[in-house]
């Protein structure tokens, strides 16, 4: 049996008055993901564990069943993997986010969503005049970007800048854990500060400024970690004896690169709710046919929720089931080679709050011959009567595999 999981990062929400007190899951239209719920069974996974920040690097490694406590280093190293940056022992890596600032505020933290054509410009910028021999920029995808320092201590407390939209920054610059981490948290908060006058005066921002655009006009590292020794999934799971990723996440794919995974390159790929579902399709579909496994993470729920935007989101879950849920059961519910098919958000990220949440999140799984539950839609409430309860650390992963 072929394995397939598709993902809708931040798909899950909370209840919504302006919806009727439905969440948007339960207020988009999604036949197909319905359907699969009645024929299927459904359940509910925990995917941040307890001390853990429910950031989409935490909620996907825990989904395919690794051990945090053992393996989980920060996003920094994973989007470090994707864009091909390899870490020396003595490396800090960090996520490194081009942020809106206006008058001390965090407005956004993607800079208006910058195409990642403008961002290289301006992080190459950044390269020239603050990198050295000890500090490393490396462009990524959009917003998403690498800070690199050589030395750096771990044993510090960087807020995520998407828990943080509409507050002063200062008070959430980075702070050291352990006095040894002093050093790095004041480099760090220099770098921000530098950043801030740097990209300010760039020409690219003043037309950004000029087209009525948001500036990035600062930088926010944070995620940070050295490099993770990650157990391939190969390994943990014999049966799968290849595999696939396919993102427009530079975390996924870095994930998806210590997970022994081929990373799938997909023309079109925004990570937003522009991105072409079309190609991912297919290249899931492509891929399936040689590989026993492969993981779509479609990115544009999450987006839409930290935007607060209720009706996009709405918007990105029906296009999941429409343009990606469909096509792929249309075509392989008839295929000689069972197929199993997942289907889960990796966290909640709620409109009202605009982050990440930690609470349980609904799924379904269905194959040919599976016996249904008496689950008849796919959302957060339906999920609760679910066959499976209540699921924790590797136990989705282990059930989904040894069907």
């Amino acid at each position: 049996m072929k394995h397939i999981i598709i993902l809708g990062d931040g798909m899950a929400g909370w209840p919504i008055e302006a919806l009727g007190g439905k969440t948007t899951m339960q207020a988009a239209h999604t036949p197909y993901m319905d359907m699969l719920a009645k024929m299927g069974r459904s359940g509910e996974l925990i995917t941040v564990a307890p001390g853990f920040h429910p950031g989409s690097e935490v909620a996907n490694m825990s989904i395919l069943g690794y051990n945090l406590e053992k393996v989980y280093e920060g996003r920094g190293p994973l989007e470090a993997a994707s864009i091909g940056v390899e870490l020396a022992a003595d490396e800090l890596a960090l996520r490194c986010n081009i942020v809106c600032i206006n008058d001390h505020i965090l407005k956004n933290h993607s800079a208006g969503h910058i195409t990642t054509e403008d961002a290289d410009i301006l992080i190459k910028y950044l390269q020239e005049h603050l990198g050295n021999d000890r500090i490393r920029f490396h462009t990524g995808v959009q917003y998403r970007h690498l800070l690199v320092i050589k030395g750096g201590d771990k044993r510090i407390d960087c807020t995520p800048p998407h828990d943080i939209p509409g507050q002063k920054f200062e008070p959430y610059l980075v702070k050291a854990e352990v006095p040894e981490a002093q050093e790095t948290a004041n480099l760090i908060n220099e770098l921000i500060m530098k950043s801030q006058i740097l990209l300010m005066e760039h020409p690219l921002n003043k037309q950004r400024i000029a087209e009525g655009k948001d500036p990035a006009n600062s930088i926010w590292p944070w995620g940070g970690g050295y490099r993770p020794k990650m157990e391939k999934i190969s390994d943990k799971f014999p049966k799968i004896k290849s595999s696939s990723v396919i993102s427009a996440v530079d975390l996924i794919r870095g994930i998806g690169r210590y997970a022994g995974m081929q990373v799938l390159q997909v023309e079109g790929a925004t990570g937003l709710h522009d991105t072409n579902y079309e190609n991912k399709t297919s290249a899931l579909l492509d891929a399936i046919k040689k590989d026993d496994f492969v993981y779509l993470h479609i990115e544009a729920s999450d987006e839409a929720g930290h935007e607060g935007d209720a009706a996009l989101k709405i918007r990105t879950i029906e296009y999941l089931d429409s343009r990606v849920v469909g096509p792929i059961y249309e075509t392989v519910k008839d295929w000689d080679e069972p197929i199993s098919i997942a289907i889960l958000p990796d966290h909640p990220t709620p409109c009202k709050l605009r982050t990440h949440t930690s609470e349980p999140i609904p799924f379904l799984i269905w194959h040919a011959g599976i016996t249904p539950d008496s689950v008849e839609h796919f959302n957060e409430k339906a999920a609760k009567k679910g066959h499976y309860g209540l699921l924790k650390e590797d136990e989705f992963i282990k059930e989904f595999f040894e069907l």
